[in-house]
């Protein structure tokens, strides 16, 4: 019998950037991340990195070598938004708006525990 694959991130999806009413912040994204449903259940993700993962149209040299038109924009959970379990994640570069309804990855590291 063969192992099964091992999952080390959580899905998540790009639900927007903060906003008030009037003006928005782009460097603040808010995140919904699969089974967290509670402000509670945000306290184990605080801190986790994130990736936005998506295609470019050019080729470009990825970390092994090999040329990809992969690329990865990496953040950070740093608080809850609101009390239905959404998160705010900062990214390295602010994620664009095509990245809104994306997909995200929320990685199981680094562990506080």
């Amino acid at each position: 019998m063969g192992k099964q694959p091992v999952r080390l991130y959580s899905k998540g999806v790009v639900q927007g950037y903060k906003r008030g009413i009037r003006n928005q912040h782009p460097a603040q994204t808010r995140l919904s991340i699969q089974g967290v449903c509670t402000r509670d259940d945000v306290q184990w993700y605080l801190g986790k990195r994130v990736a936005y993962i998506y295609k470019a149209s050019a080729l470009k040299k990825g970390t092994r070598g090999k040329e990809t038109k992969i690329r990865v924009i990496w953040g950070k959970v740093i608080a809850p938004h609101g009390n239905s379990g959404h998160v705010r994640a900062k990214f390295a570069k602010n994620l664009p708006p095509t990245a809104i309804g994306g997909p995200v990855r929320v990685m199981l590291y680094p562990s506080h525990t």
